[in-house]
């Protein structure tokens, strides 16, 4: 075991994210809180991004050598590197008596309101750059009002009840602010002043409302209520974020989302740089076919998309001519 610990150590951790927005390192809100996780155990890593498949639930993973921890496997990838002996720090915290009620406020109340702020609550252009920008108008919107779609499922919001449940998402997103600002007071950190997953989860939380939502943002304005929350925020932003190159923290470099990673999931490759007069690898004749693949799996996405939105009432997804007068630049 000390043997496997001493090569992982040896070894150069990556993390594959969305990329950045909003003068945020990932603007991802699911992304995000990982990275923070990362620098607030002083963990060494690189960032790098991947924009190919824009909704794969298993963005984002942390991957060294043949070690991956995807989102989408054994409770996402914090919960993976702590059984894995990685990096862990909430071992002295989750036997406190509100971890648990805490957890669920931010990882529920609060991500739901987020996720709706996103995609419905707003005019989506925020969730439009984090997660479209970088696919083509016709694929990236109709993409786009899909998840639309699929988060109003959700959330179980119908034409019915959406006045109704956008009240009680804002709501339950009041009562956990309080709570939150309660907890935390003047303190640095929510435990004993000292960093935690919860910390993580809720800074991303934080800092992708404050950053990424429009000042019209009714969730925003909810938060902006509580001084000692935007401090706790803007205060650790500076620390982890602004300061990523002072020796006092760990290292990253940025790699753009046309580099490869050295291990990521089978159906994914990012197409390397082009060199003159070479010939093409294997590896990148194999992902120059699963890319053709993919913009033929969007492509039938779209015309799927399009055939289903013609057997359902226009009120259904809302998408009435105010939706459809929204322009991504």
């Amino acid at each position: 075991m000390e043997q496997v610990a001493g090569e992982r150590e040896a070894e150069e951790f990556t993390l594959v994210a969305r990329k950045p927005y909003f003068d945020l390192p990932t603007a991802c809100p699911i992304c995000l809180p990982l990275f923070i996780y990362l620098k607030l155990a002083h963990f060494p890593f690189r960032l790098s991004f991947n924009s190919i498949f824009p909704d794969s639930d298993q963005i984002p993973y942390v991957e060294s050598g043949t070690y991956v921890a995807y989102n989408n496997e054994n409770s996402g990838v914090v919960e993976c590197l702590k059984k894995d002996g990685i990096v862990d720090l909430d071992s002295e915290f989750q036997s406190a008596p509100d971890w648990v009620s805490i957890q669920a406020m931010i990882n529920s109340w609060l991500a739901d309101a987020l996720t709706y702020e996103l995609w419905v609550g707003t005019d989506g252009r925020s969730a439009y750059k984090i997660y479209y920008s970088d696919l083509s108008w016709p694929i990236g919107k109709v993409l786009f009002l899909k998840q639309v779609y699929s988060v109003k499922q959700r959330l179980g919001i119908t034409k019915d009840n959406a006045e109704h449940r956008e009240d009680e998402i804002y709501r339950r997103a009041k009562i956990a602010y309080g709570a939150l600002s309660t907890k935390l007071g003047e303190q640095n950190f929510l435990f004993d002043d000292r960093p935690s997953s919860l910390d993580a989860t809720f800074l991303g939380h934080v800092l992708v409302t404050l950053h990424a939502l429009p000042d019209t943002s009714v969730l925003r304005s909810k938060l902006l209520e509580h001084d000692n929350i935007v401090r706790y925020a803007e205060k650790l932003k500076t620390e982890l974020i602004e300061s990523g190159s002072s020796s006092s923290g760990p290292q990253f470099r940025s790699v753009p989302s046309s580099s490869t990673p050295r291990k990521g999931p089978s159906n994914w490759s990012s197409k390397p740089k082009s060199k003159p007069k070479r010939e093409k690898t294997e590896e990148e004749k194999t992902f120059k076919r699963r890319a053709k693949y993919f913009l033929a799996a969007q492509l039938l996405a779209v015309l799927l998309f399009l055939s289903m939105m013609g057997g359902y009432d226009s009120g259904d997804l809302e998408l009435d001519d105010e939706d459809e007068g929204i322009s991504f630049n």
